[in-house]
């Protein structure tokens, strides 16, 4: 699926979109005024190995989008061949929030999720992402499984993070370098970071005692590190900073997308 969003008087509109497969976006919302928000859906709700799902999303200058899930994707055992989730994210002198609720990847999932945001000139990004190895709910380890976790961020075509997560034996659920016996793991990034930014974030990040948060900054890259037993715990965690920085940030109160209140 490809969106291709850009301003046209007040508002940021959708201005194209081509699909094949599940993938869809229903309709726009306003709930603030000028910010686009869109729903990203996937009537099937879930993955199977050999399945792969592609996602591009173009922002023109001026243009301001706030984007999530209306639930969790979900990977499923496979008996060998990857699922994969590949998504780009192009802002060019505009503003992007990128609030996906969680994946849950299933014992004996063996998938791919790969995401690159690539900036160009003075543009804005907030964005998260969460993974849910196994099934905490039922005490369901991700043992066995794979999963090749890749998140990439650059500007103007130089490197500000490459991130690469590789799960595959069970030391990686558990070691020290790894995921510590937790099972959900989120990490928020945001651009135009100060030493403000960074007190605000590390100020709320430390109110649930329960969920491991360590924030840090690179330049003026916001990074935020979550190790949880809970999806909804880590997810609340991390909408704690996003709630906290957005309007110092982007200029806006924090206006959740309706669809997480149902």
């Amino acid at each position: 699926m490809s969106l291709q969003l850009e301003r046209r008087g007040e508002r940021t509109v959708l201005a194209g979109r081509r699909r094949r497969g599940p993938l869809a976006v229903q309709r726009a919302f306003y709930p603030e005024g000028e910010v686009c928000h869109l729903y990203l859906l996937h009537p099937p709700g879930g993955l199977v190995g050999g399945d792969r799902l592609e996602v591009e999303v173009d922002l023109a200058p001026g243009a301001a989008a706030m984007i999530t899930t209306p639930g969790a994707a979900k990977f499923y055992r496979s008996l060998g061949p990857r699922a994969e989730q590949h998504q780009t994210l192009r802002v060019r002198d505009a503003a992007l929030e990128w609030l996906p609720q969680e994946n849950i990847l299933f014992p004996g999932a063996n998938a791919r999720l790969d995401t690159h945001v690539d900036l160009r000139g003075d543009a804005r990004f907030i964005g998260w992402e969460i993974q849910c190895l196994g099934l905490p709910s039922h005490q369901q380890r991700f043992d066995p499984g794979c999963a090749s976790l890749r998140l990439r961020v650059d500007r103007d075509g130089e490197p500000l993070l490459w991130d690469h997560r590789l799960i595959q034996r069970p030391e990686d659920l558990d070691g020290p370098s790894g995921m510590r016996g937790l099972p959900v793991v989120g990490t928020l990034i945001a651009t135009g970071a100060d030493e403000r930014i960074l007190r605000l974030a590390r100020a709320v990040s430390t109110m649930d005692t329960d969920t491991l948060i360590g924030v840090t900054r690179v330049e003026d890259l916001l990074i935020a590190r979550a190790l949880g037993g809970a999806s909804d715990r880590v997810r609340a965690g991390l909408a704690a900073i996003w709630s906290a920085i957005r309007p110092p940030l982007l200029g806006r109160p924090a206006i959740a997308p309706r669809i997480w209140a149902t």
